[in-house]
């Protein structure tokens, strides 16, 4: 057997020893809603015809919650365990691919059995092979899950003023160099996985990217988590000095390339990855994920118009969200009823689009209502430089305008409004100095973003940005500004809807990086 693997190109492709010890899982791949029903969980084991015997080959399956599966390979005689492969499911073809190995099996989920039928085809070789399923083993008892790459526990001293910022510092296994990015958050004080309630934004991009082989630096904001400073006196150009103490961190590591570097932010994490890169010793790349390009009383007015009136990061998405369920159940409720009463296909239709023209309508009127309010509220911030003075104006306005806000937000809120950051965003532009970014930049937005919308914030950063040496403009279909597809697209867990990053947008990144860092080197 060891001469015909030798031919095969499996015994001087593989290191054995190294491939064990990085504990390898396989690498999660994204499946269409239409297929993610196909049941596939579980082990598919079958003999391998080689020339003079057969081996034992070994498939485990496992479906992850984000319309995704991994699976691992074994093949006993071969010494080899749990070598990571990617799932690419279409329809009734599932592909698995292995690039250490250097093998792939294509295959059709037969209906009449448990069976996978299909090829299996190495450099020099191809031969029809059938996997049977049988249900995966219970894993062991005090089990816990490794992911396949290095996880490191960090800290950033920032050179200004010496504050220390704690991380997490993901890196692929192998032995590089790699390219790696560090993530930054959106306004407000966030810790490294960006995370609010049941969605860690940072910690599934984190996962996807350092799996995909691109190391991820990322850190609570300052006051937040292990890290120290103050929240409430951080600024955006703080905020560009801890990103660049991030960015020269990484270039200190062993294993990454210096010369592929780059920074990922999302909303002002975005914006502050730009100004970065204007700076000297920039990054080698920026990616933004939905970034503003309006003045900065413009886009706080908006944001806080929408509900997001108390300073946390994610107050408007979630609200919005809440409303959105509680809405599409209403509806739902009044279709079915329609059904039951008789109406055919096409008034159930029609009454689907008119109750979301309506959705629309209202929600425009609300904003607009709510626009002038925080206006007036911003009014007040500028034109009182006095915090207590201003405070108080603000608190007796903000409970005539929303008479039924609890007296602990009214309060701060107020505070919020009157931080060092919130006085210095009100007159932030976040076009000024892009004409100096020289290194290839990814503009990424959500077409469904009600935070920052892309109508009116991405063509004056495109326009800005031309002089970058590269310039990639994607509008993502579908996408809110939290990045996550339609809520009918996310997964069901315990029969609950889970929220999750586009797969769509991790390829977008992931396939945007490599290629653009490779060019840079």
């Amino acid at each position: 057997m060891k001469s015909l693997f030798a031919c095969l190109c499996w015994g001087c492709l593989l290191s054995l020893a190294a491939l064990q010890s990085a504990s390898a899982q396989p690498t999660p791949a994204a499946v269409s809603p239409a297929t993610k029903r196909l049941p596939l969980e579980g082990q598919w084991q079958g003999p391998l015809p080689v020339p003079g015997g057969k081996l034992d080959v070994r498939i485990a399956i496992t479906e992850l919650a984000n319309n995704a599966y991994f699976a691992t390979l074994d093949v006993p005689q071969q010494r080899l365990s749990r070598v990571p492969m990617e799932v690419k499911v279409q329809g009734d073809t599932v592909t698995f691919s292995s690039a250490e190995v250097g093998c792939r099996f294509v295959s059709r989920r037969q209906p009449d059995g448990p069976k996978l039928v299909g090829q299996w085809e190495q450099p020099g070789y191809k031969t029809a092979l059938i996997l049977q399923y049988s249900p995966l083993p219970p894993p062991p008892k005090n089990f816990k899950f490794q992911p396949p790459y290095r996880i490191e526990e960090v800290t950033i001293t920032v050179p200004a003023d010496g504050v220390k910022l704690s991380g997490t510092l993901t890196t692929p296994a192998g032995q590089g160099p790699f390219p790696a990015v560090v993530l930054l958050s959106d306004m407000g004080p966030q810790t490294r996985d960006a995370a609010f309630a049941d969605y860690n934004l940072f910690g599934g991009i984190a996962d996807y990217l350092t799996r995909h082989r691109v190391a991820v630096l990322r850190f609570d904001d300052r006051g937040v988590g292990r890290s120290a400073g103050d929240s409430r006196l951080i600024t955006t150009p703080l905020r560009v000095q801890d990103a660049q103490a991030a960015l020269n961190f990484l270039r200190a590591r062993p294993l990454l390339d210096v010369t592929r570097l780059g920074l990922l932010g999302h909303g002002e994490g975005a914006n502050v990855a730009l100004l970065a890169a204007a700076q000297p010793l920039p990054p080698a790349f920026v990616v933004s994920l939905a970034a503003a390009g309006v003045p900065g009383r413009e886009h706080l007015a908006y944001q806080q118009a929408l509900g997001r009136a108390d300073g946390q990061p994610d107050t408007a998405q979630a609200n919005e969200t809440r409303r959105q369920e509680l809405q599409l159940q209403d509806i739902r409720r009044q279709a079915e009823k329609m059904r039951a009463s008789g109406a055919n296909s096409a008034q159930v239709e029609t009454f689907l689009a008119q109750q979301q023209m309506r959705q629309r309508s209202a929600q425009k009127k609300q904003i607009e209502a709510n626009l002038k309010k925080q206006q007036t509220l911003i009014d007040v911030v500028r034109q009182t430089p006095d915090n207590t003075q201003a405070r108080a104006i603000l608190e007796n306005m903000l409970r005539q305008f929303y008479p039924t806000m609890a007296a602990a937000q009214v309060l701060s809120t107020a505070e919020w409004m009157t931080t060092p950051w919130y006085r210095y965003y009100l007159d932030f532009n976040p076009l000024q100095g892009l004409a100096g970014v020289r290194c290839p930049v990814l503009l990424l937005h959500g077409t469904e973003d009600v935070q920052v919308n892309p109508a009116v914030n991405l063509a004056p950063l495109e326009k800005n940005l031309k002089g970058s040496i590269s310039l990639t403009v994607k509008r993502l279909e579908g996408l809110n500004h939290q990045f996550q597809p339609p809520m009918a697209d996310w997964p069901l867990v315990g029969g609950q809807s889970q929220p999750v990053f586009s797969p769509v947008a991790l390829e977008t990144i992931h396939d945007w990086i490599l290629p653009t860092t490779q060019t840079a080197k």
